[in-house]
């Protein structure tokens, strides 16, 4: 009888040796006279567990990890194909507490099936949502978004809905959906893990999004950083276009829409959602000024709906349940789950998906089981590199738009860094600051020079050079950067900087008064 082996083929797992395990697990099963096939799927985000094999069985998938190349051959002599006893095995994937205790709305299938294929997507739930959409008018389908309070979750966290409906009723001859999926915040991977475990999630999202605002052609621009995401998506899209879920005539509904994915050059800039549609027409990544906005011109002057990849991936769902249920998780208006990517010096990193309103002390502590290094967690960065550094008392803050932005922070796109109490904030804040400097796309004065004179003036505080004086000028240069930027680049810059300099004071202030002569 042949047994099924999943080995993810997932970035993290990659770099752990996952490749080198499913070719052993081969070789090993061979060997012996098994007959096994070996599915690759993508990661279920329990990344201290990689590579984590999972075997089907009559009583359901077993999981073993982190399984190396060595490990192989006592797994198969344990009987790892009929779920045997050993020192890896986890038991069913399900309940391992991590897993179990999350709301896995978005990423239910990821690390589940084979990513490339649509009948093992279908199998498993998948088009059920466009089947929904295609029931109803578009107007239908907008409300749907709208009433599920879904919001962008690429950082701003605009009502997707209003976006939706604007492309909507915007007249053209041509309009255009666009995956913004240049992930480049520090500590995320969400957005990867859904394209290398489950593309079509994405695909379907974006053509019910076609679908609703009348656009017929799509594009998700991806950073080149991710090229087994590029491999995964081209070839997903070509089956999908062979199994008439994409291209002309979508599930014989005789509506089209046509995806293609484009790779970026790696600018931090183009997460943006204007840089990236001057990226998109081959053109430098800079900012463009509003109006006019993208829902109204935007790729090549056409109405363009820009969401986030976990954006368009929460929608087939909420179509398919409905926009109530979806809005039954959550809380305040911040409604459904959010994928949170735990980063940094963290002991178990990963991806979680729960309902906001979850702290970031629960998240750390329950979820990531404190500091791999063992020391006290002094900051947590939330939000990526433009995100404020909370301490301690701020940690029982919500995973909530509206409380983040209360103690001014963001929840961004839920990527969570962590550091101990060796981390040295000046730095850090200085980082931010060098961070501007080198990703700005040069376009306004505030941000091109601010973070550059944000960088000397950090140098001068850091060595002790009239301090008081200097981190003055810093909140000077904050305060510019962050009314007068045309865009988040030079606007958000200053969160990390401010928070730094007010939550961890004494970090400023360690190298001493130096003369004012030593300028």
């Amino acid at each position: 009888m042949s047994v099924t082996l999943y080995v993810p083929r997932d970035a993290v797992a990659l770099g752990l040796g996952a490749n080198k395990v499913a070719r052993a697990l081969f070789a090993g099963a061979e060997r012996r006279g098994l007959d096994v096939t070996i599915v690759r799927t993508g990661s279920r985000g329990l990344f201290w567990l990689e590579p984590m094999v999972e075997v089907g069985t009559p009583e359901g998938r077993v999981a073993y990890g982190p399984v190396t190349v060595k490990d192989v051959d006592a797994l198969l002599d344990a009987g790892l194909t009929t779920g045997g006893d050993h020192a890896l095995r986890l038991g069913d994937p399900e309940k391992i507490p991590y897993l179990a205790r999350q709301q896995r709305l978005t990423f239910h299938r990821c690390g589940v099936i084979d990513p490339v294929s649509v009948d093992d997507y279908r199998a498993h739930g998948g088009y059920r949502g466009l089947e929904a959409a295609l029931k109803l008018d578009a107007e239908g389908v907008v409300a749907a978004v709208r009433d599920s309070g879904l919001r962008g979750r690429g950082g701003a966290g605009f009502p997707a809905g209003i976006k939706w409906n604007t492309v909507m009723l915007a007249k053209a001859d041509q309009k255009y959906v666009v995956c913004n999926a240049d992930e480049g915040d520090s500590g995320t991977f969400a957005d990867r893990m859904m394209m290398e475990g489950d593309p079509f999630n994405l695909i379907e999202g974006m053509t019910i999004a076609g679908v609703a605002t009348g656009a017929t052609r799509g594009y998700i621009y991806l950073r080149s950083e991710y090229p087994q995401a590029f491999a995964i998506l081209r070839e997903a899209i070509a089956n999908g276009v062979k199994a008439g879920v994409l291209g002309d005539n979508i599930l014989g509904s005789g509506k089209s829409f046509h995806l293609e994915v484009r790779l970026g050059a790696g600018a931090y800039i183009c997460g943006e959602e204007t840089s990236l549609l001057e990226s998109l027409e081959g053109k430098r990544g800079i900012v463009r000024a509003k109006p006019p906005i993208p829902a109204l011109k935007g790729f090549l002057g056409k109405p363009t709906l820009v969401n986030n990849v976990m954006t368009f991936t929460a929608v087939p769902w909420i179509l398919e349940n409905g926009a109530r249920a979806y809005a039954d998780y959550g809380m305040g208006r911040s409604l459904g789950t959010l994928p949170i990517q735990l980063a940094g010096n963290i002991k178990h990193g990963g991806l979680i998906e729960v309902a906001f309103g979850i702290t970031l002390r629960q998240v750390i502590e329950d979820f990531g089981g404190g500091t791999r290094s063992g020391r006290p967690v002094r900051a947590v960065q939330v939000g990526g590199p433009l995100g404020a550094y909370f301490p301690d008392h701020l940690l029982d803050t919500p995973l909530d738009y509206e409380a983040m932005a209360a103690k001014k922070g963001l929840v961004g796109h839920g990527g969570i860094v962590v550091f101990d109490d060796t981390v040295d904030m000046a730095a850090q804040a200085r980082f931010a600051f060098e961070f501007c400097a080198t990703e700005s796309c040069g376009k306004c004065t505030p941000c091109r020079i601010g973070a550059t004179r944000g960088v000397e003036t950090m140098d001068k505080v850091i060595a002790g050079i009239r301090p008081d004086a200097n981190l003055k000028l810093v909140e000077d240069l904050c305060e510019i950067m962050t009314d007068g930027s045309l865009c988040a680049m030079g606007g958000l810059t200053p969160m990390p900087v401010m928070s730094a300099i007010t939550h961890f004071p004494e970090d400023f202030r360690r190298a001493g008064d130096l003369p004012a002569a030593a300028e």
